[in-house]
């Protein structure tokens, strides 16, 4: 397959497929033409990557992933280990998403938005003591 249809069968744009090729995680044939060739194989990969990276795999992660999923005597452990770790960052960044939401509707709130220029919002960007 040439890189237009694994784009269109995997749902990738042709640029990041070309990405992955550039870090490493796929190595598709090359024809006598120097054009990429996709085996089913490259295709499934792809998906692979695809699905681990909607779920919050980092690109590094899906690599050790892709690894883990290669080697059947791996344990399952170790995958476990890897889930539970980017389930931690993603509940850390849910917890700041929180924190952030409500500092912003604590500032929405105070805002009156009519038309005086005090700005609560505004204040609050600009105070050097909030800074950091």
């Amino acid at each position: 397959m040439n890189i237009g249809d694994v784009a269109r069968r995997s749902g990738l744009p042709a640029k990041t497929i070309r990405y992955y090729e550039e870090i490493g995680l796929i190595r598709p044939d090359r024809g006598g033409n120097g054009y990429r060739d996709f085996s089913d194989a490259d295709m499934h990969k792809l998906i692979f990557v695809q699905r681990a990276r909607s779920l919050g795999f980092s690109v590094e992660d899906c690599r050790a992933l892709l690894s883990l999923w290669e080697d059947r005597k791996r344990a399952s452990s170790d995958v476990r280990g890897l889930a539970v770790t980017v389930l931690d960052r993603i509940e850390a960044k849910v917890s700041e998403l929180l924190a952030m939401k409500a500092t912003l509707s604590t500032l929405v709130e105070r805002c009156h938005g009519d038309d005086r220029p005090d700005c609560p919002i505004l204040e609050s960007l600009s105070d050097a003591d909030r800074a950091g």
